[in-house]
């Protein structure tokens, strides 16, 4: 079972953290949340999908280059890293500090997802991989959204309990509950 801390438990300790992972269903703020963090706290900014997956046009980088990269990432001193990838904790979660877990209803996200592709339809959104310009999503990624809590959140919390179960884990379970982490640590 993850070590889970309070909101206010996590406000506290952020301040004083090197490296946070933030985590979560797509459309639900991550990305958002961790660039504020990066931001307020002088954290640089990681992005799975920036730095590591996503190539021009789309194409995704092999498997072996991207655990290779986030390697590389990693051993930075002091970052904020957004993205999921439960595939990628082994290395991930034995440099992580605190996970702000992003676990909002589906209903959120996909309202989340679907501002975002209002706002940014043909366009390569900020802190996205150069050459991705933002499209309607697929059958497949809306199933991924829809069935997140059933299918991916149970493997999220598995990969945590192995490769990271004394990380803090605080969970975000609404925009409210995003709002006041960022109103805390920005009010400092």
């Amino acid at each position: 079972m993850p070590h889970y801390l309070s909101l206010t438990e996590a406000i506290a300790r952020l301040p004083h953290l090197d490296r946070v992972l933030v985590i979560g269903c797509s459309g639900g703020g991550k990305t958002t949340l961790s660039l504020s963090i990066s931001r307020a706290s002088d954290l640089e900014y990681l992005s799975l999908d920036r730095d590591v997956r996503w190539l021009p046009g789309w194409r995704e980088r092999d498997r072996s280059e991207q655990r290779s990269i986030i390697s590389r990432l990693v051993e930075k001193d002091r970052w904020v890293f957004d993205g999921s990838g439960a595939s990628t904790f082994d290395l991930r979660l034995p440099r992580t500090d605190l996970i702000l877990w992003v676990r909002v209803p589906r209903k959120v996200a996909l309202f989340g997802l679907s501002r975002r592709i209002i706002s940014n339809y043909g366009k390569v959104r900020p802190f996205m991989s150069d050459g991705c310009p933002e499209k309607f999503p697929d059958r497949e990624f809306i199933s991924y959204i829809w069935n997140f809590e059933k299918r991916y959140a149970p493997r999220f919390v598995n990969s945590i309990d192995q490769y990271g179960p004394n990380i803090p884990v605080a969970i975000l379970k609404s925009h409210t509950d995003i709002n006041n982490l960022l109103k805390s640590i920005c009010a400092d």
